[in-house]
C-alpha cells in the first residue's frame, strides 16, 4: 500500500503553448514517461509501467521468413 501525501498548492506556468507544473520531489514518478488523463476537473498522472520483454515479444506477429543457413567459416589464429 502506498502512502497518501496531502495536497500541496503549486503554481501553473507556460512552457511554449503548453501549461505545466513542476512535480515536487516527494511526488516524483519512476521512469521517464507518464500517462496523463482528465477525470472531471482532475488531472491524473500515472507512471508508465515498464513492459517485460516477453510481453513485448507477444505483441509481435511471427516472421514468415526463414533464416539463412550459417556455414562454418575457417578461423584464423589471432595473436593476443
Amino acid at each position: 500500500m502506498t502512502a497518501t501525501i496531502e495536497g500541496r498548492r503549486v503554481r501553473l506556468f507556460r512552457n511554449g503553448r503548453n501549461q505545466a507544473i513542476r512535480i515536487l520531489r516527494e511526488l516524483e514518478l519512476p521512469g521517464d514517461e507518464a500517462i496523463v488523463r482528465k477525470e472531471g476537473a482532475c488531472l491524473i498522472i500515472e507512471p508508465v509501467k515498464a513492459m517485460l520483454l516477453r510481453e513485448l515479444l507477444a505483441q509481435w506477429a511471427p516472421l514468415d521468413e526463414s533464416f539463412p543457413e550459417i556455414h562454418s567459416l575457417p578461423t584464423e589464429p589471432v595473436e593476443l
